[in-house]
């Protein structure tokens, strides 16, 4: 993976040469929406699928509490599952298992298997490895007075009527006729990639179960986040994160009953309140707000959460299908206060001090007594810019902005923000008129929109708010919109001073189950396939700065003080100054079929000797498949040079950077 061959140690702080253009030093970031499984069986870490046994047919067709189980009887056991609702551990969790097991026999031709239950073989299988330790917890409750023996096993399955073959097992003793957590540690001593977990009674009885997890001790910094897919997150060197969407904070095409309500998402996860997710499954907030803000913290980026504001989704009820109209749903202004408290609440959770604030006690009771230090808060996602939407949005705008003067609100322009679209027009004005801190625009668009637009260049310097690019991606994966996106995201560091934010979008999607594409990230449970929009998001990552320098590169061939890129041009340059670091950044990007020179001046810079030159090339169709990954940086060492001229290959971005 591409990091810093330069270093980011701590030094003192340099004064920028004269010639550049402050600009913000949060222009790349992430935006984290729980679509293509990205949460589940993705960046959380648990193993497990429905081990709630929450999965709804208001979820998906056909799905139930049984939903990702089997039942199991080795060695000719015999039993039956109940699913029982009354008397559960919580009831933001209601549905639990009964297993009624009538024999226990043990058969020679199963090597010693025996008992009856259940199999979970959580997201198309589980993944394990040799050697390393997984966390099993589950909620159980004894039926009667006789105590229950529970075999937990991690097997790998066989062919039909073959006993499974046996990576780790323990076995537990449940007596108590209330709820109660039990905990164990299995580690395989065979690695297997699609192992499953049982829980299999050895006792004739009655027995209830419920919440059942198995975990990866080695998760992230131990926060239970899967390892492997935070790091490819931690490489892009973001410095904030958008959460938890996305159409998901409104409810999507379902309209209010299915908002995102951040406060069933904190707390023990057993109390936590599981939704349907708006891009058709299950979403059970193991991975809620806590997690998103420890996240935040463990990789140093700004939280942006973003909440609804009393408006649904403008899809709601097959509004998409009634464009330009669609439809829409607003609560009544009386209920708005409702709402309000939300945010309100949301920002003493994040900031408060647990001595006097009841929701920071919360966070402290969680394991986090210290503020979170919440900077940012976006209200509303690309709804439709409606008379009600306004009034909704300015009431709840004007009590959090009464009460929190210091919080940076984030607004939004719905999608499609282009000139001419209606919902960014009214988005504009009513940021306008309230003299809104950030908006947040949202396009998708081909690939020749990102080469050719300039949008930026002509956005007034007198307004009072700000850009926020949450979501955009170029319409496809292969190198060319690679290309594309960077040589637009050139253009927004030019433009710096009035966009202050971006996040590409969708970040993840589970390879077999994507809602969406493209993606940054693809994934499945053994590794992340990176993209060729990954490493342009990475590249810029590093790179972040506080200064710009439109002067220090020409290209051949152009009128002199030309700064590319221009509209319709499909080459050009950024050099960005970090004064903290006292790193230097040159970005050159080729997206033409001609090799393209570059002449760089770097004269008022004391550069070291050394630099170092990082290039990512190739054919303009070439995309990073899933089974292997042709396209990749090289990375190299070269000798600092104040002025020089670059070739620049057909289909190439290059950067450079020096250490000052």
């Amino acid at each position: 993976m591409l990091a810093a061959s330069l270093g980011l140690q701590a030094q003192r702080p340099m004064t920028a040469p004269s010639g550049g253009k402050a600009i913000s030093d949060e222009l790349i970031g992430i935006f984290f929406e729980d679509i293509s499984h990205a949460a589940d069986g993705g960046l959380f870490a648990e193993l497990v699928q429905n081990g709630s046994f929450e999965y709804s047919p208001a979820e998906r067709d056909g799905w139930g509490p049984g939903t990702a189980w089997k039942q199991v009887r080795p060695g000719h056991s015999l039993g039956t599952l109940e699913v029982r609702m009354n008397d559960g551990i919580h009831p933001n969790n209601p549905t639990y298992m009964r297993l009624h097991t009538e024999r226990v026999k043990e058969y020679y031709d199963y090597d010693g298997w025996k008992g009856f239950g259940l199999q979970n073989d959580g997201f198309d299988g589980i993944s394990v490895k040799a050697g390393e330790s997984y966390q099993f917890s589950a909620f159980f409750r004894n039926v009667g007075s006789e105590a229950k023996q529970v075999r937990i096993a991690l097997v790998e399955p066989q062919g039909w009527n073959q006993s499974p073959k046996l990576l780790a097992d323990s076995t537990i003793t449940i007596t108590a006729n209330t709820w109660q957590k039990q905990e164990l540690t299995l580690t395989p001593a065979e690695g297997s990639t699609h192992a499953a977990l049982m829980v299999l009674s050895l006792t004739v009885g009655q027995m209830d179960v419920d919440f059942v997890s198995l975990m990866p001790r080695d998760t992230y910094k131990g926060h239970g986040l899967r390892r492997d897919l935070a790091e490819a997150l931690e490489g892009l060197h973001p410095r904030f994160m958008r959460f938890p969407g996305g159409c998901v904070v409104h409810g999507g095409g379902d309209g209010f009953w299915n908002t995102y309500r951040w406060k069933t998402t904190i707390g023990p996860r057993e109390q936590r309140k599981g939704l349907k997710n708006t891009w058709g499954y299950h979403q059970s907030m193991g991975l809620g707000y806590y997690e998103y803000f420890q996240f935040c913290e463990d990789l140093q980026m700004e939280p942006l959460p973003i909440l609804p504001c009393g408006v649904s989704c403008q899809g709601a009820n097959g509004g998409w299908g009634m464009w330009p109209t669609q439809a829409q749903d607003a609560c009544p202004m009386s209920e708005m206060d409702e709402w309000v408290q939300d945010a309100l609440d949301l920002i003493e959770w994040a900031n408060g001090d647990p001595a006097t604030s009841q929701w920071a006690r919360k966070r402290a009771e969680q394991g986090h007594p210290a503020p979170f230090n919440l900077k940012y808060l976006g209200l509303g996602n690309e709804e439709k810019i409606s008379p009600e939407f306004c009034e909704r949005f300015t009431y709840i705008y004007n009590k959090v902005r009464e009460r929190y003067p210091d919080i940076v609100i984030v607004g939004t322009a719905g999608p499609g923000s282009h000139p001419g679209n209606p919902d960014y027009e009214n988005g504009w004005r009513l940021a306008d008129e309230l003299q809104m801190p950030i908006i947040d625009e949202h396009y998708y668009e081909p690939n020749s929109y990102f080469l050719s637009s300039r949008q930026y260049d002509s956005y007034p310097r007198t307004r009072h708010t700000k850009v926020y690019l949450g979501e955009y991606a170029a319409k496809d994966k292969k190198l060319i919109d690679a290309l594309a996106e960077g040589l637009y995201l050139l253009h927004v560091e030019r433009n710096g001073d009035v966009v202050s934010m971006t996040s590409y979008a969708p970040l993840f999607a589970r390879k077999d189950a994507t809602n969406w594409n493209p993606d940054l990230i693809y994934f499945d449970n053994e590794r992340p396939f990176l993209t060729c929009s990954y490493y342009i998001q990475q590249m810029f990552g590093l790179s972040n700065g506080q200064y710009y320098y439109g002067n220090c590169v020409t290209f051949e061939g152009d009128a002199a003080g030309t700064v590319q890129p221009q509209p319709d041009v499909h080459y050009g340059q950024s050099v960005v100054l970090n004064v903290n670091t006292r790193r230097l950044f040159v970005k050159l990007c080729n997206a033409t079929d001609q090799v393209k020179t570059a002449h760089i001046n770097l004269g008022r810079f004391g550069l070291k000797k050394f630099a170092t030159k990082t290039t990512l090339s190739g054919q303009p169709d070439q995309e990073n498949n899933y089974e292997q990954q042709p396209i990749a940086p090289q990375t190299e060492q070269i000798r600092a040079k104040k002025k020089f001229d670059m070739e620049l290959q057909p289909y190439s971005f290059v950067m450079l950077e020096y250490q000052l």
